[in-house]
């Protein structure tokens, strides 16, 4: 039994659970996606990469969309984003998120492994998170984004620091080293990197000019 003491600290603690609660259930975030969202706050990235209302914004590696839906609601209804996956389940998954949340600026684009079939012409940038390890091909995948970015369009790779990051001994991680080789080789320039983040890096890419 709670006692005069003890009931203010139950009523915030109480208060915080049901605030947590009503986050879950109206923000974005799904379950099981907050320990990664705090290690890459998508507003942070998102103020940091330049994302603003009505850009069109082709995503790698969507998944269950985890950060397509930040995407989504800052570009807002006059933006667009195309999610891209290989794996239909999870963009089954990602379908009803949108609906559910009443996302209403994301298609679906179940791609290739070297090619994410982006419209052409279409994107003002194109962005991949926990992602470009994984690529099988990554040279190939860059050069086929190229034909879908409108002129001045970066291509943003969010990814494991093989330093910042032991836990994963560089086998899922990506070093500037490699970045800079891989997008050399597939025609893009190296514009920047973003180091604040604890364990990751953001590489900032742009397609050379012809």
């Amino acid at each position: 039994m709670f006692n005069k003491k003890s009931l203010p600290i139950f009523v915030l603690i109480l208060s915080f659970g049901l605030a947590s609660w009503a986050f879950s259930q109206t923000g974005l975030e799904e379950r099981g996606e907050g320990r990664t969202n705090e290690r890459q706050p998508p507003d942070k990235i998102m103020t940091a990469i330049g994302v603003r209302t009505g850009m069109v914004i082709g995503e790698v590696g969507a998944g269950q969309g985890r950060f397509t839906v930040h995407l989504a609601r800052k570009v807002g209804e006059s933006g667009k984003i195309y999610a891209n996956d290989i794996n239909e389940s999870s963009l089954e998954h990602l379908r009803d998120r949108c609906k559910r949340l009443g996302l209403n600026n994301v298609d679906i684009i179940h791609g290739q492994v070297e090619d994410p079939l982006f419209p052409k012409d279409s994107l003002d940038m194109v962005f991949m998170i926990l992602t470009y390890h994984h690529l099988a091909k990554p040279v190939a995948l860059l050069k086929n984004l190229i034909p879908s970015l409108k002129p001045g369009a970066t291509v943003v790779v969010v990814d494991p620091d093989p330093e910042k990051d032991k836990d994963r001994w560089g086998r899922e991680s990506t070093s500037e080293e490699k970045i800079r080789k891989e997008a050399g080789e597939a025609g893009f320039e190296f514009v920047r990197v973003e180091t604040f983040l604890e364990k990751d890096n953001i590489f900032i890419l742009r397609a050379k000019s012809s």
